[in-house]
């Protein structure tokens, strides 16, 4: 058992929830991949259409997942899931208000880092030149937090007085994108600036009022950040990313594709 007295288990408490943070970043990844799968088909067709094989291993994988963090939940009472947010009954003037307080606070803190970022590394740059313009690489501004986190937004208690309880944790995300500022909390990977650059790209495809507009209905809509389609297609391009990091493709040119769509 883990004591905080020894030195080496105090590494090893560190080094467990940096595991434990990794795992629940591949979970939102397979959450988004879930609900994309969702919107597309009914249940009724992925069981009658689907390889079996592959539903077979899909489901155990989701099974054991659930036996494990079900005996979490069993262990420590306040582990219980956050339910998602009912708020489809909002009036359209608040859905329209909150938009504001949202773009506002995006564009409010890009002006707060940027003066603190700093360009891209070489190294940075040649890496992701395989899958973003070089003008977007070269306005780039990223600025690492150290021992700080990046405190609850002024309207979060409004949006949970009627009732949004299920609202991002913002001090607790591996990185945000304010436009064409990120930030960093945990450490900057390969995989982590990669999906930051994909909302970087969102930003400058569809504008900042359009982003915060998209982002919040869908927000409203589905009840969780991750399900939104902007995070989701974020994590969809991050894991064609992680699996192939050398192969390009064009992460412009799939926004604009799901922009054309209407698939945000």
């Amino acid at each position: 058992m883990f004591t905080w007295s020894d030195r080496e288990d105090r590494a090893a408490i560190v080094q467990m929830n940096a595991e434990l943070r990794h795992a629940q970043l591949e979970m939102l990844s397979a959450q988004c991949a879930t609900d994309r799968l969702r919107l597309r088909f009914s249940p009724d067709d992925v069981a009658r259409y689907g390889e079996r094989d592959i539903l077979r291993k899909a489901v155990a994988s989701a099974t054991a997942l659930h036996d494990y963090y079900s005996y979490l939940v069993r262990q420590v009472s306040d582990l219980n899931p956050i339910a998602p947010p009912r708020a489809s009954a909002l009036e359209e003037k608040k859905v329209v208000a909150a938009i504001e307080y949202v773009r506002h606070y995006l564009h409010d803190q890009r002006m707060e880092y940027r003066p603190h970022g700093v360009l891209l590394s070489e190294d940075q740059r040649t890496r992701m030149k395989l899958f973003f313009p070089p003008d977007l690489l070269a306005g780039i501004r990223i600025v690492e937090l150290r021992n700080q986190r990046v405190p609850e937004p002024p309207f979060y208690a409004e949006a949970k007085a009627v009732g949004l309880t299920n609202l991002p944790e913002l001090g607790h995300m591996a990185s945000l994108t304010f436009e064409d500022v990120v930030l960093f909390s945990s450490g900057i990977t390969d995989r982590r600036l990669f999906h930051a650059l994909v909302h970087a790209v969102q930003f400058k495809v569809l504008g900042l009022e359009r982003y915060t507009e998209l982002f919040v209905r869908g927000f409203l809509r589905v009840g969780s950040h991750v399900s939104v389609p902007l995070e989701m297609h974020a994590f969809s391009l991050e894991s064609r990313f992680a699996q192939a990091p050398d192969e390009p493709f064009s992460v412009e040119e799939m926004v604009r594709l799901w922009t054309n769509q209407g698939r945000y």
